[in-house]
């Protein structure tokens, strides 16, 4: 399946999820709430320039607004984690490069503890910053500490879950040429 047939399928799937499974879910506790859509912004391949991975992230936050009636709420948080990623992956990823091995960062292409942490980074980011956009309008900061620690620690969870579940086969490609 090509890169283009992948992604498109990624991003009307986790839309959906997203919209029709993990926000119809009642808050836990008052303020816990699952995402898990912001892991097709981590997931998209290697080769994508840093201006053409946020237009995607934008689309992919805004359509998810547009779902949910926030506009911009998703779509901030999605372009910040875009443009951070290449850093990231820069400063985490061998020196010999596997991003010209794999297509895509995963446990494989990284390594365990590398992908561990893009994750873990990455969520927290995306979290932080969605519950920082929230918190404006009401909240202390007690409130907003709570709702980032645990949104994070349960998205978390699901991103784990979902590694497992939908393991993604990725060939190493020896003529890197």
């Amino acid at each position: 399946m090509s890169t283009l047939v992948r992604n498109t399928i990624r991003f009307i799937m986790f839309l959906l999820v997203q919209y029709y499974v993990l926000d119809q879910i009642r808050p836990i506790h008052q303020f816990i709430t699952p995402y898990l859509y912001y892991l097709f912004v981590l997931w998209l391949p290697f080769s994508i320039s840093r201006f053409g991975l946020m237009l995607v992230a934008f689309v992919f936050g805004f359509s998810l607004d547009l779902l949910t009636g926030t506009p911009g709420l998703h779509a901030a948080p999605c372009v910040l984690i875009a443009y951070l990623r290449p850093f990231l992956i820069n400063l985490l990823m061998s020196q010999e490069g596997a991003e010209f091995n794999y297509t895509e960062p995963s446990i494989r292409s990284m390594g365990g503890a590398p992908y561990s942490l893009y994750i873990l980074v990455f969520t927290f980011l995306h979290h932080a910053f969605l519950v920082f956009i929230e918190w404006l309008d009401f909240g202390t900061i007690l409130y907003f500490l709570g709702k980032v620690t645990a949104t994070t620690g349960l998205s978390l969870l699901l991103v784990f879950i979902s590694e497992m579940l939908f393991f993604r086969k990725q060939k190493f490609r020896t003529n890197t040429a």
